[in-house]
């Protein structure tokens, strides 16, 4: 029998890192769970990613910096789809808060 999961379970009430976790995928495509509590990538760290990133944010808030310096603010319900090799880092995620993301990288 097919069970259904939910994306909120088994979050952790403390997170010492940011939480990222594979829920589907296959050769071609996979999808992933990735959760923040006022995490953000380390200085000078910037993704530089072979693959497309369409990402949303499902609960919470944060910011995105591209390297051309342009800021992408999100909140719950926002997406974007970020082509390979678009240099970004994630700036700020709301620290008082779970941000819940579903990425899906193909």
């Amino acid at each position: 029998m097919i069970e259904s999961e939910n994306l909120f379970a088994g979050i952790p009430p403390r997170l010492a890192e940011e939480m990222t976790e594979r829920l589907a995928g296959n050769a071609h495509a996979r999808v992933e769970r990735i959760v923040s509590r006022g995490h953000a990538s380390p200085p000078g760290f910037w993704y530089d990613q072979d693959e497309t990133e369409w990402v949303m944010v499902v609960r919470g808030s944060a910011r995105i910096r591209f390297f051309d310096d342009s800021v992408l603010e999100m909140r719950a319900g926002d997406h974007v789809t970020l082509p390979p090799h678009t240099r970004h880092r994630v700036e700020w995620t709301a620290p008082d808060e779970d941000t819940v993301w579903v990425a899906v990288f193909f």
